[in-house]
């Protein structure tokens, strides 16, 4: 009797691109590296603080700090690339001029005067820490995040504008719209081709209005990422962010993104079970985009606000899974 025959059909694993930036998108890359090395992430230009903050200012630059905690999170679990990795996010001390940048910083802005472009400067950091995969700006303009917030003043409501990243994501009130300047900068071409050729899109953790939602704003991109052709997958934060989502519930980060897609179909939303305040109210914001609610432990262990980068590529490889046999 002869063995199973062989279908011919190669089963490749999944083109993903992962939209936001610093440590959520950082979390969302460890994860996804577990189940595919056809990765993309696509960051924020945004950022205005700090050392990105200092160097845009100076050079009149794209903020180099979510791009380059992309690469560390991607960077070759070898000695050399763990050992480059650590090069990249060392952050000088003291109290003079370098104080407080990190050296991947100065590294990414140099290589940007010497190739004189972006996506060239960030793969050759790439090549430097054996990234198992791709790193691209949302734009190569640098943009700025402006806000209207709602605030309540002895019962009153004041309504205020907002500009940069840092000053919006501390704000105190309720966000009611935000938008990006220059409010019609072209999207990577890269960044928009990868969309374009995924399987799927991963959308958070993260700030939601500065470092998940800016990627919306702009035209090519967010078209690319509501087409037809890609999957979405949402992931909730573990804890709301003080200032910009002080007082949201889960299915109010679900609702504002949707806004933000014009109500485009999701495929797959995870939310750990601590960040769950009302199941009832996810289940039905998540349903009628027409995902799946996946509530699975993906918090680390010592109950700290980090996701678990097993358990979320196990929740990653059941939304797959599970959007593959629909």
């Amino acid at each position: 009797m002869s063995g199973p025959q062989s279908t011919g059909v190669v089963h490749r694993p999944p083109r993903v691109v992962a939209l936001g930036g610093g440590h959520g998108l950082a979390a969302t890359l460890a994860a996804l590296r577990h189940l595919t090395g056809d990765l993309t992430a696509v960051v924020t230009v945004a950022d205005d603080g700090g050392s990105s903050g200092r160097l845009r200012s100076q050079f009149a630059t794209l903020p180099p700090g979510d791009l380059r905690m992309a690469l560390a999170a991607l960077s070759r679990r070898d000695q050399w690339g763990t050992t480059w990795r650590d090069v990249l996010q060392h952050r000088f001390g003291g109290d003079g001029e370098l104080s407080g940048h990190a050296l991947g910083n100065l590294l990414i802005v140099a290589l940007w005067e010497i190739c004189g472009d972006a996506v060239t400067g960030l793969e050759l950091v790439g090549r430097l820490v054996g990234a198992e995969g791709r790193v691209l700006p949302m734009s190569n303009v640098p943009m700025e995040v402006g806000a209207e917030i709602t605030r309540m003043v002895d019962g009153k409501e004041w309504h205020t504008t907002i500009r940069g990243q840092a000053k919006v994501a501390r704000a105190q009130g309720r966000v009611d719209r935000i938008w990006l300047n220059p409010p019609n900068a072209p999207a990577c071409e890269e960044a928009v081709n990868a969309v374009e050729a995924a399987d799927w899109v991963i959308l958070g953790p993260g700030s939601w209005y500065t470092s998940v939602i800016p990627h919306l704003l702009i035209k090519d991109l967010a078209e690319a990422v509501t087409s037809d052709h890609v999957k979405r997958c949402v992931t909730l934060n573990l804890i709301n962010q003080l200032g910009e989502t002080t007082d949201f519930t889960a299915a109010d980060h679900v609702a504002t993104l949707a806004e933000y897609t014009g109500g485009a179909r999701l495929d797959a939303v995870i939310a750990d079970p601590g960040s769950v305040d009302d199941e009832a109210a996810l289940r039905a914001v998540t349903e009628s985009l027409g995902a799946q609610l996946l509530i699975r432990p993906v918090r680390m262990i010592d109950a700290t606000a980090r996701h678990d980068s097993v358990l979320l590529a196990a929740a990653y490889r059941e939304a797959f899974i599970s959007a593959g046999r629909q």
